[in-house]
């Protein structure tokens, strides 16, 4: 099973870090990786730019509407992901607990990745999209 571990922090958790030097995130950051890529369940992990350098698209009116920035109220900021491949919910966990570059308003959320199998087969966009991954080499 596929498992997205969402990577949130609100102010206060981005300015714990802020002092912190990039080559010692980077060793702390890159021994947690290689302790998941030892364990076979890594399949993707990404940090994301300064949400400053974000851009918004609103779809409240019948024209999106393109804001530069970070969300208008934001109480905490999605900073990056992993996606692991686990035998279960409970695995997942188990390595959110072990996250490093944690404390005060940092959490991370863990959501469930659907398998294309869970989808309806006879639907044409479902084929379509299955071929595609057949095609890439992701089936």
């Amino acid at each position: 099973m596929k498992y997205m571990l969402i990577m949130r922090a609100t102010d206060e958790g981005f300015a714990q870090f802020a002092d912190v030097d990039f080559n010692e995130m980077l060793e702390t950051v890159g021994r947690f990786n290689d302790e998941l890529i030892r364990a076979g369940v890594l399949i993707a992990a990404e940090g994301l730019e300064d949400a400053a350098e974000s851009v918004v698209v609103d779809y409240s009116s019948e024209t999106p509407v393109v804001t530069d920035g970070p969300y208008g109220e934001t109480k905490e900021l999605f900073g990056g992901f992993y996606l692991l491949n686990v035998t279960s919910k409970q695995e997942a966990i188990e390595w959110a607990k072990r996250m490093p570059m944690t404390g005060p308003g940092i959490k991370t959320e863990i959501r469930r990745v659907p398998t294309i199998d869970e989808f309806p087969q006879d639907n044409e966009w479902i084929k379509r999209e299955r071929a595609w991954r057949e095609e890439t080499g992701q089936l």
